[in-house]
This record gives structure tokens, sequence and C-alpha cells, in this order.
């Protein structure tokens, strides 16, 4: 066991193998229906529940039964308020993603780029073009049906403030929840 332990504490990708493990857990959990039925419920709590469901719009596992409880909110909530409401949970489950793959997932990752990674990666990375094109490329797939987690995964290779992050999150995310919102109330 003493073993065990003493390899895992020295093994250099234990968040990249956390995250993975975690990836697969979740996938097979999300589609439960235990999972569905927790998800509609939080829509019940109004203006909490769209906040909650924000934080759950973000991901590709759960998109679909956060957008569903979206669509049913708009039958009691304004799609302005559901909007800014869910795009600030969206905001903070987007900023979770954000800080994990860039405090522990690119810095575990970043040697091995360096190392075994291609030549044209390597210039690439210090391109001058780089620091404002990856940007506009995260902002474009987090605004986009795209998973969230490429386009914070992509802002994370970046070197965009936190400010920058929240308010671009923040900005799409409401703006993405808005459409889905007013779409439900139309049909």
């Amino acid at each position: 066991m003493k073993l065990n332990h003493f390899k895992w504490k020295r093994w250099h990708y234990k968040n990249t193998t956390l995250l993975i493990f975690s990836l697969i857990l979740f996938f097979l959990l999300a589609e439960t229906p235990q999972v569905d039925s927790f998800i509609k419920q939080i829509g019940s709590l109004g203006y909490i529940g769209a906040f909650i469901t924000g934080i759950f719009f973000v991901s590709t596992f759960t998109v679909a039964p956060a957008a569903v409880v979206l669509y049913h909110l708009a039958d009691t909530l304004h799609p302005l308020e559901i909007a800014i409401l869910a795009g600030l949970g969206a905001m903070v489950g987007d900023y979770i993603i954000f800080k994990y793959l860039r405090d522990k997932i690119f810095i575990e990752l970043r040697p091995l780029f360096i190392k075994h990674g291609k030549p044209y990666i390597r210039i690439l990375y210090k391109s001058p073009y780089f620091a404002w094109t990856v940007p506009i490329f995260g902002a474009f797939i987090i605004a986009s049906p795209f998973p969230d987690e490429v386009g914070v995964g992509i802002l994370g290779l970046s070197k965009i403030k936190r400010w920058q992050f929240f308010l671009l999150s923040l900005i799409l995310n409401a703006v993405g929840i808005f459409l889905v919102v007013s779409f439900a109330r139309l049909v």
C-alpha cells in the first residue's frame, strides 16, 4: 500500500489522470435517470435554479438537460433575467474548467509539448499572432454550439487575464442563453 501511495505521490500527471477518470465517470453517470431528474428539479428553484442551471449549461454532458430546464424556466421568468442569472452560473462553470485546465493540466502537460512537440507547434506558441488569435478562437467556440470545454481550454492556453475571462464568458454565455430562452418563448 505504501509503495502504491509513493508511486502516486511521485506521478507527475496526477491531475491529468484524475481528469480522465472523472470525465469517464461523469460520462457514465450523466446519462442516468437520477442525474437527469436532479437537473430538472433544479429548474423548480426559480432564479437560483437559473443560476445553477447555467453552471450545468457549459458542460458537454449536461447541456441538453440544462437547455430543457432553461426552456421550462422561460414559461415563468423573463428571458433577460434568465440570461443574466444563467450567464453568471455559466461563467462560474467556465471558470472552474478554466482554472483547473490552466493551473493543473496545462502545467503538467507543457513539458511534454515542449520536449516532444513538433517544431512548428513551438514556433506557433511563440508567435505574436498566437497571443491575439487564440482568445478570439476560444471566444468563438464558447459562443457557438460547440462544447465550452474546448473554448475554455483554448483560452487557458492564452495569456488572457482573469477579469477578461470573466467578462468574456459572462457576455458570450448570457447572449447564447438569451437566444435559447427567447426561442423557447416563441415556440
